[in-house]
């Protein structure tokens, strides 16, 4: 009699922290399961709590538990391989089901809950190889103080129908801290830790129903004796042809082959047009991105064309997006995805429609600005300040393609702050003329303007495409050929069949109209948005319906953070939404309603971020090189005394470019490190501490993060927004928010420690 073996996820993630030569052992108790299930040295027994668990020799300390899952076709065994563990950790109280929302197995392991929880609802533990542990002598636990429970709002019935495992219900009811319930939850099905973690986090019952159990929830209910059906439905790992992998390539594999049910759901969903995906900081979803791309390069027909569109807002988070796109798809598939910065496609655009030559220089904004001072100042014109006028431009003109000034007075001005009288918009039209024609004649445009550019290039393209069809209809195929070939036309189709997009909150007007272009409407799946409002810090706002792509129906949110520890996250969320009585800060949700980061959570622990005072800015400088001397000879040796290399895995961020050279070289010499300058490209150079600006830091992680000049009158600039408290509020509430998002941003990079320092006085965004 052979079997067929698979791995349970936590069984997989267990068999990650054994030892190398434990895990070979168990490549060899797999060989000789597969071969013969009832070989006499397995040692294969029942357990006596759960009789649909069976324990198993791996070698003399460790043992794989496992759960038959039914019979194959050709007569094999079906079993599953739910832990892998030492003996003194294997209780009779281990259990195995069928989950009632989700129809997946689900292992229940009470051994890691705490004793107290297990004591309140009269749950002892017996151990299955009690002649392998010494006794341990009795003792009479003292009574403990009441305190209320941590879910005392809901019931049973409540957890029950939300899909918590039926062992977990009566413990979770009873837990009394957040400690408690870390312990409850560590290897709780995932489905429970969610539930749990969101109702704990402040999520209430419906909110927790629509986030967390609908979108893992079968239509029927699953019978809960069907194992074989179960097993299909359940994420597991074939043990024949991938269990060498796992031991070899270990956490790294799980990363590419990994998705959380919820995000899984996300990605294979089959969309009827544009879709959403948002969530905060390290909740997956550039991950589910990417994934996206996999599954829709493997739908793809047979070709070597590219009909798969992967970008994003900047070159260096376009680089880290293809390295890690190529670790997950096979080279093939690869080479069908278009991978490009949201410039670089426009750029692409306007050099396919510009004759040689004829081009023009593009430049930051800050180079228009200072052209808009100029010409203000050329003008003695005090009426408007130059960073309102660029951004009208930009926003509002540029952004909705506004061909004249009649166009301009009905032109939708949402999130630009106070309304415009007609004569202002008029006066306002006259001086971005001027302004236009003033960057005509050096020779330049903004990519603003280029990006607008190439959105009517492709807005024209698609508007041929959709006559070509229409006639098509109404005439016949057959003539086309002769009609295209008397007017010079080729045959021009839609360039890409799917779009996806990373850092959606970052992109301008424009781009959304140049990429509504470039897929077809009226085909499924065309366009994957994954962003987060919350993180928006450049001032780009846009409604994505009035731009033609319409999200209704077909958003998703992500709440579960896999980077940023609890401690970490916890200031990070006072700065985004701070608790103090009057104040009030709401973000869009890339249309017209409002984006929450309500339940948003992490299950990782670590220390509480520091916060550090100088009095000056030198004295500042001291204390980093302090905290760098610390955390580089914390990661330079591992817990058995081996050598490390800390290179890349500390940062330092700084409020504005001033700050970068000042903070590299003083803090490094007296911590006897390197620093390596954080640029658009990348790090450069081969430094061990990557310093730059918050901007630069968007879509990268570090071990640890030092923040430092977060002092008032610098985080925000004073001096820039100050001016509009008076005269524009709805602009200086957008300020506000902006410079909110940059320091949110910053700390949720840190993944394992945090310090933010100041001189002076704190930012007051800061939650001290």
């Amino acid at each position: 009699m052979t079997a067929r073996l698979s791995l349970y996820r936590k069984a997989e993630q267990e068999l990650y922290k054994l030892d190398r030569s434990v895990k070979a052992q168990f490549y060899d108790f797999c060989h000789n399961f597969r071969n013969n299930p009832d070989l006499p040295g397995l040692r294969k027994k029942k357990l006596k709590g759960d009789s649909r668990i069976w324990s198993a020799r791996v070698n003399q300390d460790y043992r794989a538990l496992l759960t038959p899952t039914g019979v194959e076709a050709d007569g094999a065994e079906s079993w599953l391989v739910i832990a892998v563990r030492h003996r003194k950790d294997v209780y009779e109280e281990l259990q195995v089901a069928v989950n009632r929302v989700t129809g997946e197995i689900e292992f229940v392991d009470l051994a890691v809950v705490g004793d107290s929880a297990l004591r309140r609802v009269g749950i002892t533990l017996t151990p299955a190889e009690p002649e392998a542990q010494a006794p341990k002598p009795e003792t009479v636990p003292e009574p403990e103080p009441a305190a209320p429970a941590l879910l005392a709002a809901y019931d049973a019935g409540q957890l029950q129908g939300l899909g918590v495992a039926d062992q977990l219900i009566e413990l979770a009811l009873t837990v009394t801290t957040s400690a408690e319930l870390d312990q409850l939850v560590e290897s709780a099905p995932l489905l429970s830790k969610d539930i749990l973690y969101g109702l704990a986090a402040g999520m209430d019952i419906d909110e927790v129903r629509r986030e967390i159990t609908a979108p893992v929830e079968l239509d029927q209910q699953p019978d809960p004796d069907d194992f074989a059906t179960a097993l299909s439905r359940t994420k597991v790992t074939t043990v024949d042809d991938a269990v060498r992998a796992v031991i070899e390539e270990g956490d790294f594999r799980a990363w590419k082959v990994f998705l959380h049910p919820t995000q899984e759901r996300i990605v294979h969903r089959h969309y009827n047009g544009p879709a959403r995906v948002s969530g905060g900081p390290g909740t997956g979803k550039t991950i589910v991105a990417l994934h996206r791309v996999k599954h829709l390069a493997e739908q793809l027909p047979p070709g070597h064309n590219k009909p798969i569109l992967l970008t994003t807002f900047t070159k260096n988070l376009t680089t880290d997006l293809r390295l890690r796109l190529a670790s997950l798809i096979e080279p093939h598939l690869l080479a069908r995805v278009d991978i490009a910065h949201i410039d670089q496609l426009a750029a692409r655009v306007l050099g396919e429609n510009t004759a040689p030559g004829r081009g023009k220089q593009r430049v930051y904004d800050h180079v228009a600005l200072n052209e808009m001072r100029q010409l203000l100042a050329e003008l003695d014109d005090r009426r408007w300040e130059p960073e309102f006028l660029l951004e009208e431009w930009e926003q509002v003109i540029l952004g909705q393609s506004v061909p004249t000034r009649s166009d301009y007075f009905k032109a939708r001005r949402a999130g630009r702050g106070r309304a415009l009288t007609r004569p202002e918009r008029n006066h306002i039209w006259k001086l971005i003329e001027q302004f236009t024609a003033r960057l005509d004649k050096l020779g330049v445009e903004t990519w603003g303007q280029a990006a607008e550019r190439a959105a009517r290039f492709e807005i024209e393209r698609a508007a041929k495409i959709r006559a070509r069809r229409q006639y098509k209809e109404e005439i016949g195929g057959k003539d086309l050929i002769h009609r295209d070939d008397s007017s010079g036309m080729r045959y021009i189709g839609y360039r890409y069949g799917h779009i996806v997009v990373d850092e959606a909150q970052d992109l301008r007007p424009a781009h959304w109209k140049m990429l509504r272009a470039m897929a077809d409407p009226d085909q499924p799946n065309d366009m994957f948005v994954a962003g987060d409002t919350h993180q928006r810090i450049y001032d780009h706002q846009v409604a994505l319906g009035a731009l033609g792509i319409n999200i209704r129906g077909r958003a998703s949110r992500l709440t579960l953070s896999y980077r940023t520890t609890k401690e970490i996250l916890a200031e990070a969320l006072r700065i985004v939404e701070p608790k103090r009585t009057n104040e009030k800060v709401t973000y869009d949700d890339l249309d017209d309603g409002t984006d929450t980061l309500a339940g948003y959570r992490s299950v990782l622990h670590g220390p509480k971020p520091t916060f550090s005072r100088y009095d000056t800015w030198d004295d500042e400088l001291a204390g980093l090189a302090t905290t760098l001397r610390t955390w580089r000879e914390e990661l330079s040796t591992d817990d058995k005394g081996a050598s490390l290399d800390p290179s890349g895995r500390i940062a330092v961020c700084v409020a504005d470019r001033d700050m970068v050279s000042q903070t590299m070289y003083y803090p490094a010499t007296k911590a006897g490190t390197t620093c390596a300058e954080l640029t658009k490209d990348g790090p450069k150079g081969d430094g061990e501490v990557h310093v730059g600006t918050m901007h630069r830091f968007k879509g990268l992680e570090y071990q640890r993060l030092a923040i430092v000049g977060a002092s008032d009158g610098i985080i925000p600039r004073t001096s820039v927004i100050e001016r509009y408290r008076a005269e524009d509020p709805p602009r200086y509430e957008r300020e506000q928010r902006k410079a909110r998002s940059l320091l949110f941003v910053a700390t949720t990079r840190a993944r394992d420690a945090l310090n933010i320092s100041w001189h002076g006085k704190p930012s007051p965004y800061l939650p001290i």
